[in-house]
């Protein structure tokens, strides 16, 4: 059993709704996650650490022991696979929801051939699209991605959603809500039975932020 317990924390977002979540069980960081350089930071808790990490990193980190728990969105679960990890708690915080989306008619006009989707989450639309015994062509893209139904690179792009304003405001639809997407508390299965009690008491930190907890 390791001397201290290490969380990593995805940027941006989730670390924003994370960081409150943590104030309110008494859990705070030694220096400003969101300013620092610094890779590994202190808590208030002796025996916690954090590490903050790009989010698509959080599971791999997780998974291999590098950090005995981590907080991730479950797009990034469901695109880089949590079968390694157990996944004890949903924080509903960062929500969102994945989904279809393009100009209005795509879905229908490419009814007769493979579907072309843009998208950043391969796996998921792929695995969407094979239950649904469509057939489609992914154009991989990492940002702009509502560009490419208006200009022809895609017939819908698969991504994620939250007020919906950006595609109305470029013309665009949402055909279909894949998933609703939230932050998951994520634990490294050998955390889990090695040093049981303080990551189920950890746990309990973020199921009852209105509890303050101690360092054991």
């Amino acid at each position: 059993m390791s001397e201290q317990l290490t969380l990593a924390l995805s940027k941006g977002r989730i670390l924003e709704a994370t960081l409150p979540r943590l104030a309110a069980a008494g859990i705070t960081p030694t220096v400003d996650p969101e300013s620092s350089r610094q890779l590994i930071i202190g808590t208030s808790r002796p025996d916690l650490r954090l590490l903050v990490l790009r989010a698509t990193d959080v599971p791999t980190f997780v998974a291999y022991g590098a950090a005995d728990l981590g907080v991730a969105g479950k797009d990034v679960l469901l695109e880089h696979g949590g079968r390694d990890l157990y996944e004890p708690l949903d924080l509903g915080i960062a929500g969102c929801r994945m989904a279809i989306a393009g100009c209005p008619g795509a879905l229908a006009a490419a009814q007769h051939r493979p579907l072309r989707v843009a998208t950043k989450f391969e796996a998921i639309a792929r695995d969407h699209f094979a239950r649904r015994g469509r057939q489609i062509e992914i154009v991989k893209l990492y940002g702009s991605m509502e560009l490419a139904p208006i200009v022809g690179l895609a017939d819908v792009i698969v991504d994620l959603v939250d007020t919906g304003n950006t595609l109305a405001a470029n013309g665009l639809e949402t055909f279909e809500t894949i998933q609703s997407i939230s932050a998951r508390l994520v634990v490294n299965k050998a955390a889990q039975k090695l040093d049981n009690a303080r990551v189920r008491e950890l746990i309990a930190a973020f199921e009852a932020p209105d509890q303050t907890v101690g360092a054991p």
